[in-house]
């Protein structure tokens, strides 16, 4: 690895990073942002709908938009892309924290979506362009991803220091609520990612191609052929049960934590540092989880079976999770949510590396787009309303615990859908066509 390509794979984690750290933020605030701002009733169906409409809308938005993002990346070019994504969600996050109302807040929101959407596809494009041998390519797309964890670490500790010293903070819209000092924080790493990416080369393949007149326009149409057809509808399912496993269970953690306060006895100070402490174990697992996936992706051939090394684990851990483990010790619970994450981000890093090489470098960032964006986070992020409305009818001994099993039983589904698919999935073909020269021989921009 040349120094230029060590560099390009820092900045691509950190960018990761950031946006995973967006995406997780409202997960944590939402309680507080629905009590304060909306004046709304933790457990009601009003509450419920507003958590369902601030964990779906934004992030369809961003699938959307990320689909006409993979596009332009296509046509554009990766790097010019990413700055302008960065600076779109930058802005969108910083403004946020000045909401003053659900409204102004959820489109907010869904603006700093869209360029996470956006970015994370040209970034895993950009990467899988940069590295021409096929081993070395699986290893640092998994390594990069397992910065996305990071991001992960990044919020919860960033709302734990607004929840426990936000009254130090300069006031912000005359108050000093934790989640505004947190939504506030998203500007603070994309500084220097604005800064350092301009200067970094575009993909020496797609520029090569482009200046030579071999870069074919990508079309949609294209990714439905007799050969691409299978895989791409295939990848689109299968994302949409990953990212439900996510939105449809996961992120819905910190509402579950009051369950485990009940057990315990804790004030209302102590409940919301005990959601910032289990989301930190929560991330933890997420570093273990990506990390474990960068070992294995260079060990296992096969891409079913290294699939399935993951959905087994989580046909087991996500059960016992949602239906066994909220409402007793904190410590089992703590375990077992550790290792949920843990499985859930192997999943979510199995796309990353098996994408890029399913499609040609002239197609890549539509087709990682519309499995990514269209898959999941339109269709997967779907399963947050149905959670969030299950919850409201399935029996159970407080809002808490009803919130549990509805997630458990979105997950049992997801899972149960993803494990029968993984048998049809095609090996990727265009794993040893994405043949670039090093990046040493191409000049910066």
């Amino acid at each position: 690895m040349t120094p230029i390509q060590g560099l390009v794979c820092a900045i691509a984690g950190l960018g990761f990073a950031f946006d995973l750290y967006e995406s997780l933020m409202m997960a944590l605030i939402i309680s507080p942002v629905l009590t304060s701002t909306g004046h709304l009733t933790p457990g009601t169906p009003a509450f419920n709908s507003w958590v369902g409409l601030f964990f779906f809308v934004p992030v369809v938005c961003g699938g959307l938009f990320g689909l006409i993002g993979g596009r332009l990346t296509d046509l554009l070019g990766r790097r010019r892309i990413l700055v302008w994504s960065i600076l779109l969600y930058a802005c969108a996050a910083s403004a946020a924290a000045f909401a003053t109302s659900l409204p102004m807040l959820l489109l907010l929101r869904s603006f700093a979506m869209i360029g996470v959407c956006v970015e994370a596809v040209a970034a895993t494009a950009w990467l899988a362009e940069l590295f021409p041998i096929p081993k070395q390519r699986e290893a640092v797309l998994g390594y990069t991803q397992a910065c996305y964890a990071l991001g992960g670490l990044a919020v919860s500790g960033a709302y734990y220091l607004a929840v426990t010293h936000g009254d130090r903070f300069p006031a912000i819209m005359g108050g000093h609520e934790a989640w505004r000092y947190t939504m506030l924080s998203g500007l603070i790493p994309a500084i220097p990612l604005i800064i350092v990416r301009p200067f970094l080369p575009e993909s020496p393949e797609w520029r090569e191609k482009k200046a030579t007149g071999q870069l074919k326009r990508p079309a949609l149409g294209d990714l439905l052929t007799a050969t691409r057809r299978r895989t791409t509808l295939l990848a689109t399912l299968m994302m949409a049960c990953v990212f439900a496993l996510q939105y449809g269970a996961l992120q819905h953690t910190p509402r579950i934590v009051p369950g485990l306060a009940a057990f315990h006895g804790w004030q209302p100070r102590q409940v919301q540092q005990a959601v910032s402490v289990v989301y930190l174990v929560q991330e933890l697992g997420s570093v273990a989880g990506r990390l474990v996936f960068a070992v294995l992706v260079t060990c296992i051939a096969g891409r079913q079976r290294l699939l399935r090394t993951f959905i087994v684990p989580a046909l087991i851990g996500f059960p016992i999770l949602y239906f066994f483990s909220t409402a007793r010790d904190l410590a089992l619970f703590l375990s077992v949510i550790f290792c949920a994450q843990a499985i859930f981000n192997g999943l979510h890093s199995f796309w990353g590396n098996y994408l890029p090489s399913a499609y040609p470098t002239y197609l890549r960032g539509t087709g990682e787009s519309f499995a990514m964006n269209i898959g999941g986070r339109v269709l997967g992020v779907s399963a947050a309303l149905v959670t969030t409305q299950l919850a409201n009818v399935i029996p159970g001994a407080g809002a808490p615990s009803r919130l549990a099993y509805a997630a458990g039983c979105t997950a049992l589904l997801a899972l149960s859908i993803l494990a029968v698919a993984s048998f049809w999935l095609p090996e990727p073909q265009g794993g040893s066509a994405i043949s670039v020269r090093p990046l040493r021989t191409a000049s910066v921009e």
